[in-house]
């Protein structure tokens, strides 16, 4: 991206006498030699603290917090791929004058006196729709915020990890080695907690060249219409799918219904076994094992536990719960099987053409407005608007195609006023179908 060289690094004068942080260089500096190594950023410059875990440690870390100046740096950490649930097992803050907090809620009942106390504040978050609903459950919820990552896709930044535009920006290297760790195991690593304090050390440093750079680039209000649309969804509860057993991987291998209640069974089976264990239910039985059992239909332990996936002690251990949920797969009417429900809004893309080949076309013709329009203001064409509104705007266009009946269509299936300003006219002039050339 040609708009970066201003903001690839800075020197950060304050921390090299303010803890252990050495003083980047200065690539700009020195004229067209390379820029040189980053810094890595190995330990927090106030040092790791200890997670609170008491009622009277959280009041300590309220009444600081309360006390504190500027925007908070907000950091959650979970135990995907590991727990049943997203809930969090360590929340990270730093305020300017109340320095880093590292809470385990584990102990505690909830965290609503520390969102009390930053309710008039602005929230700092990388990537915040990862981490809101577990916040949320805590009854932690910002007012405001600003999310580092979205606000570098808007300003076109190719990479926007949190470790990339650390380095990139402020010249600091961070590890992510622990990103997949458990974080749900007690005691916490010593090594884990400096982790994660690392994690918002910098996180309003971010948000300060990131803020500065999309006011520079004409893009602040963009930002401020996305951050008020995740605030608005910071608490709401994520939407149920209907029949989640069929995505699981593999299934398109699974031909015929009853087959596939075989999946479904083993699916509900596993589920209930993950939930009861606060386990990820892949750690239970991994969806390759669903698939094969659907397919071969086992009817005794020796055959099923021959099956690829099944040879682990813990998984042989619930081999009766697995026969028992292909028993009664087999023991369905055929009333009882699996139906392909019907599918709310457009086919899956690559049926268009079969299906309505106008429309097909025409999705191909607003594809096109959205990719020009994304590449002219430096934009990744899912931030410029949803994929899904231009298949739902190309499948079922308005009777009276204008700029304004585009726009109330994009605007009532969720696109945000800036979306809208930008790109409704020119999908206006492409969605009625063209008019045969004359010879």
């Amino acid at each position: 991206m040609t708009d970066e060289a201003s903001l690839r690094r800075r020197d950060a004068p304050d921390h090299a006498t303010d803890g252990p942080h050495d003083v980047p260089p200065d690539p700009t500096s020195g004229g067209p030699e390379p820029a040189r190594a980053s810094v890595p950023l190995t330990a927090p410059r106030d040092g790791t603290p200890r997670p609170v875990e008491s009622a009277d440690a959280l009041a300590e870390v309220v009444a600081r917090m309360a006390a504190g100046s500027g925007p908070v740096a907000v950091d959650a950490e979970r135990a995907s791929g590991y727990r049943y649930t997203q809930r969090a097992y360590l929340i990270q803050l730093r305020r300017e004058g109340a320095g880093t907090v590292l809470i385990d809620p584990m102990p505690l009942e909830d965290l609503r006196t520390l969102d009390a106390a930053l309710a008039d504040t602005e929230w700092v978050l990388h990537a915040a729709s990862q981490d809101l609903a577990c916040l949320a459950e805590l009854g932690m919820k910002p007012r405001r915020l600003f999310d580092t990552e979205l606000a570098a896709r808007l300003a076109g930044f190719e990479r926007v990890g949190l470790a990339a535009l650390t380095e990139q920006l402020l010249g600091y290297s961070l590890e992510k080695h622990h990103s997949a760790a458990d974080w749900s195991t007690r005691p916490l690593p010593e090594s884990w907690l400096t982790y994660a304090a690392l994690d918002v050390e910098l996180l309003t440093d971010l948000r300060d060249l990131l803020a500065e750079e999309l006011e520079r680039q004409g893009k602040a209000e963009w930002a401020a219409e996305e951050f008020a649309a995740l605030v608005a969804s910071a608490d709401r509860p994520p939407r149920t799918r209907p029949d989640p057993w069929r995505r699981t991987s593999g299934i398109h291998r699974v031909r015929g219904a009853r087959a596939q209640s075989r999946v479904r069974a083993l699916w509900y089976a596993r589920d209930g076994v993950a939930a009861r264990r606060d386990s990820a239910p892949g750690r239970v039985l991994p969806d390759s094992a669903i698939i094969a059992a659907a397919e071969l239909d086992p009817k005794d332990e020796r055959t099923l536990l021959s099956l690829p996936g099944f040879g682990g002690r813990s998984v042989r251990r619930l081999a009766r719960v697995w026969l028992d949920a292909l028993d009664a797969a087999r023991a369905l009417p055929d009333a009882e099987l699996p139906v392909n429900q019907p599918v709310e809004g457009p086919p899956p893309p690559h049926r268009w053409a079969e299906r309505d080949p106008i429309a097909a076309a025409r999705l191909q013709r607003c594809r096109q407005v959205v990719i020009a329009t994304a590449e002219s203001h430096t934009l990744p064409p899912e931030n410029l608007i949803s994929p899904d509104f231009i298949r739902r705007l190309a499948w079922s266009p308005p009777a009276e195609i204008t700029p304004q009946t585009v726009a109330d269509t994009l605007q009532n299936l969720g696109a945000r006023a800036w979306q809208v300003g930008l790109i409704a006219e020119d999908l206006a002039k492409v969605l009625p179908e063209a008019p045969p050339a004359i010879d």
